[in-house]
């Protein structure tokens, strides 16, 4: 598969942007290309874009009708798209959580590559990345790089309250939070703690 290394990817990631833009098609740059955008590393792997499940036909014969190839995987959470060998992922439900009109009117309009196009923000963006972590899957070491890069960005309270249910996500926050990696960690834990109470946070 072609890597983000040779330009391959980020092709893919225009094409696929500009043909939704182009067709009224809401959507954001999701995964590893929007933290990228944000400053953290670049992706060699695949590209993401988050959208509402039921903009997902019209998205799909669009793509289709500027010559990428529709894939339907098993999972019932994403559909994947290739232009060439390169690898799109159209996400309409990442860990079970739908993606919202909300989520997508709050992305960031950026200039990615050569293309401007609606950004995940930081915060959608780590939420994404700590819920996958679970008992099959539980890298830390990649999701350090994004965290060092983001974190200035990230609204460390709504974060933390958004995958307090997931205690994957809480060891991680708290070994950052041990190596320094967060901005004022105890003030963010007493932040969401208030947050949850009920009280301004």
């Amino acid at each position: 598969m072609n890597g983000g290394s040779d330009g391959a990817l980020r092709v893919a990631m225009n094409k696929v942007a500009a043909a939704l833009k182009g067709a009224n098609v809401p959507f954001a740059l999701s995964g590893g290309y929007a933290s990228w955008a944000r400053g953290g590393p670049e992706p060699m792997h695949d590209v993401d874009f988050v959208l509402l499940e039921d903009d997902l036909p019209h998205a799909l014969r669009v793509l289709e009708s500027v010559g990428m190839r529709v894939d339907e995987p098993p999972e019932d959470w994403l559909v994947k798209v290739y232009d060439g060998d390169c690898l799109v992922d159209l996400i309409f439900a990442p860990s079970d959580r739908p993606v919202t009109r909300e989520q997508l009117d709050q992305a960031d309009e950026m200039r990615v590559d050569s293309v401007r196009m609606p950004v995940q923000t930081a915060t959608d963006l780590m939420v994404a990345k700590l819920l996958v972590l679970n008992e099959h899957y539980c890298d830390f070491a990649r999701l350090f790089p994004h965290v060092r890069a983001l974190r200035e960005q990230v609204d460390w309270p709504a974060l933390q309250a958004h995958v307090a249910h997931s205690p994957f996500a809480r060891v991680f926050l708290a070994l950052c939070g041990e190596l320094g990696i967060l901005p004022d960690a105890d003030a963010v834990a007493r932040q969401a703690e208030t947050a949850d109470a009920g009280g301004p946070g």
